[in-house]
């Protein structure tokens, strides 16, 4: 039988959450939830040898194939506005994080460190990148950008109040979400600003392509 490398990934960050709440993000622990998973300690290596920050990245990219997911199998999700996308879609991020906000806080520690940061922005851009494909973006222009930018400080602002809320059920924390998202909302008329702003401003490249005209 071979070995299947993603199924091995999935499995090893799986079995590290127990661990990670009381001894973080290492390579110690990836060896011992390789073990609990079934295999053998380097296998922990083998899949990620990136080390930890590469297990947390892949953890995120789990956690967004779940929200994708979840959101795709939601029946109401489709009749939803594209508001209303977001904010479900962020809250199906979430939401199963629950149990494991710890393990959460300590990622974001590892990915606030130098070796992590690539990898933390990386992470936030797939999410938010996700999370307005299930709202139904599908701009490749100016668009694309602005709204993931704000979509990103939405989705972070968001993830630290959750962890720190101690709601029943999380329930300030999808207020906050609902009172953050009308930012996204005024994303139409922010860019048609910009793009208004930029259309006034001389074409740098004008004298050149006038130059060149002239000597042909």
């Amino acid at each position: 039988m071979s070995f299947d490398r993603a199924l091995a990934r999935d499995r090893i960050c799986e079995a590290a959450l127990p661990h990670i709440a009381f001894d973080g993000w290492t390579a110690s622990v990836l060896a011992r939830a390789a073990e609990d998973a079934g295999y053998d300690p380097l296998t922990a290596l083998r899949v990620f040898p990136g080390g930890p920050v590469e297990a947390i990245a892949h953890w995120c990219a789990m956690a967004d194939r779940a929200m994708v997911e979840a959101c795709t199998s939601d029946e109401n999700f489709a009749t939803l506005k594209v508001r209303e996308k977001i904010a479900a879609a962020i809250r199906a991020r979430l939401a199963p994080l629950g149990p494991h906000r710890e393990a959460v806080r300590r990622a974001l520690a590892v990915l606030a460190l130098p070796t992590g940061v690539a990898a933390s922005l990386q992470t936030l851009w797939r999410t938010v990148d996700a999370v307005w494909h299930l709202a139904g973006d599908r701009a490749t222009d100016f668009n694309y950008y602005s709204k993931r930018g704000l979509a990103a400080g939405v989705y972070s602002t968001t993830l630290l109040f959750w962890l720190e809320d101690k709601s029943e059920n999380q329930e300030d924390t999808w207020r906050f979400l609902d009172r953050r998202i009308a930012n996204v909302m005024a994303i139409p008329k922010a860019t048609a600003g910009v793009k208004a702003m930029f259309g006034k401003l001389p074409n740098p490249l004008a004298p050149l392509r006038a130059r060149f005209s002239r000597a042909r």
